[in-house]
């Protein structure tokens, strides 16, 4: 994926802005719904919510420590994705086969409460003030390490790429589950 920096960075913000407006909109849901899970084996909707969560606290710390560590740089205009970060990104898409969700990052059979929706929102709104830093920094030159392996580090851009692709497509997960929920 190549891609002019400014761009990506703004598709990114408004895809985290509707990720946001879809986790508000939740809230408005009774918990019975948000809970359900139809067929038994899926996640419920707060489950969803809860794995994005799981993700959102390795990630959002990890973001913020590189950029406090770095140096602000005049940006590169183009941002070009690396191969494996590229992949990893692209499996986060909605529709895309992605991968076996590890075993520290499975909700199913928690317990879960309105709550995990906030923590969501929270932190919708930490990375947008995250996007907003990145603008003084070139995507390219950071590198962060990801959830499966520290040894593995990927280009600021595609961690940024994967962890919003990520968030928008179990969102549309637990949009999914409250539909049939309510259809049961």
């Amino acid at each position: 994926m190549k891609n002019e920096t400014s761009v990506l960075l703004s598709d990114l913000e408004k895809l985290t802005q509707q990720n946001l407006i879809v986790a508000e909109d939740m809230l408005k849901t009774d918990i019975y719904f948000l809970n359900k899970k139809t067929p038994a084996e899926s996640w419920s909707a707060l489950e969803c919510v809860e794995h994005i969560n799981r993700y959102g606290d390795f990630y959002l710390p990890e973001i913020a420590t590189r950029l406090d560590a770095a140096t602000k740089t005049a940006q590169k205009s183009i941002f070009k994705s690396g191969f494996l970060g590229n992949k990893f990104a692209e499996m986060m898409r909605p529709g895309a086969k992605g991968m076996n969700t590890f075993k520290s990052m499975n909700p199913a059979n928690s317990s879960r409460t309105i709550a995990d929706i906030e923590k969501f929102i929270a932190q919708q709104y930490k990375m947008l003030e995250l996007l907003k830093r990145c603008a003084d920094y070139n995507l390219s030159s950071i590198k962060t390490s990801i959830s499966i392996s520290n040894l593995i580090k990927l280009k600021l851009g595609d961690t940024l790429r994967v962890v919003i692709y990520h968030n928008e497509r179990h969102l549309l997960q637990a949009q999914k589950s409250i539909e049939r929920a309510k259809a049961h």
